[in-house]
């Protein structure tokens, strides 16, 4: 994929690029994780990503202030995070019959790694394309060695200042990387749809010089779909077969259904958008026929005069535009016409 996946995004070419994330979904069940993949191939997603980290590449076995989740709000109060780590995080050896599961298909399948040493291994399987996270976007250490690798970068920005945003750009085109790709994202789970502020993705994109798209955790597929009109790229939501089987993701997560509408929509809000200018298109130039013009309506000699009872604003539109209706009553009818006839200037005296 390498350059040639920022080439297929670049000047709204194609569609955006449609991200289907399994993250924890996979309930600890290789067999769920390959159906997973599976499922969001036949509901259309362009690529699949997963994680790669261990609870001890994220965190140690704490219960120290810090390592507790201590927000009513959250979806995960009270737990621990190396626990939680541990329960989500996608065993290691399961990443290449996933990766494999994905080219059959024809879908990318890639990663986001967490620290240097899943940089490493993800290499060592030919993935083509990183993303860093939006908790991991400060570490600039790791987006320096994923910058290295010469592959396409995605970033999230939940949480980021101007100034770390900028901070990430610039380590990656440090090391000569400038395939970038930025997402607006809120870093709730799930997020409302009012915090998430989808009109900052064109300013994304012109700030930093980069394209830019959305990671989207709020419920449906709205404000996804939506993001398209404001330039978005590359769109990601978390994805599960169902919700009812829960999971640390899955109250967030699009089932296969949603994911299909979420395809098929982005790529209809897409081929809307257009040009900007204004005027008949090609293809209404059929349905013009059938506008309004003005008709003799009541069979007319020559010396009669036209009045509201002989000439009216019908459909179709083969006469001239009603906009002449008032200049034409009282004039004076010069040839004889049928009730059906188009209405020209040529039928009156003193014609113009």
């Amino acid at each position: 994929m390498n350059v040639s996946l920022l080439d297929r995004l670049a000047g709204n070419a194609a569609p955006p690029l449609i991200i289907a994330e399994m993250s924890g979904n996979h309930n600890r069940d290789l067999e769920r994780a390959l159906a997973i993949v599976d499922a969001a191939a036949e509901a259309g997603a362009h690529a699949l990503k997963i994680q790669t980290y261990t609870a001890d590449t994220m965190t140690i076995n704490s219960r120290k202030p810090g390592f507790v989740i201590n927000d009513a709000g959250s979806l995960w109060e009270g737990r621990n995070l190396y626990d939680l780590y541990d329960e989500a995080h996608t065993p290691w050896e399961w990443h290449e019959p996933i990766f494999a599961r994905c080219k059959t298909h024809g879908m990318v399948g890639f990663s986001s790694p967490f620290d240097a040493t899943a940089v490493d291994f993800l290499e060592g399987l030919g993935v083509e394309l990183y993303k860093i996270a939006s908790f991991e976007m400060v570490d600039i250490p790791l987006i320096k060695k994923v910058a290295a690798t010469g592959k396409p970068m995605i970033i999230s920005t939940g949480m980021s200042s101007q100034e770390e945003i900028g901070e990430a750009v610039e380590a990656a085109k440090s090391m000569g990387n400038d395939q970038i790709v930025l997402l607006k994202c809120t870093s709730t789970y799930p997020s409302p749809p009012d915090a998430t502020h989808i009109s900052a993705i064109p300013t994304l994109a012109a700030r930093f010089g980069v394209m830019a798209g959305l990671s989207d955790h709020t419920h449906g597929i709205g404000v996804a779909v939506a993001s398209v009109a404001f330039g978005a790229r590359v769109i990601e939501k978390h994805f599960t077969l169902s919700r009812a089987d829960g999971g640390v993701d899955s109250a967030f997560s699009l089932e296969p259904a949603e994911l299909k509408a979420l395809v098929e929509e982005t790529d209809r809000a897409w081929r809307a958008i257009g040009t900007p200018e204004l005027g008949m298109r090609s293809v209404e130039k059929a349905s013009s026929a059938y506008r309004r013009s003005l008709y003799i309506v009541q069979d007319v000699q020559p010396g009669d005069t036209l009045t509201p009872e002989n000439l009216r604003s019908i459909r179709p539109g083969f006469g001239l535009k009603p906009k002449h209706y008032e200049a034409l009553l009282g004039r004076t009818v010069k040839q004889a016409a049928d009730a059906g006839t188009p209405m020209s200037w040529a039928l009156v005296d003193d014609a113009s």
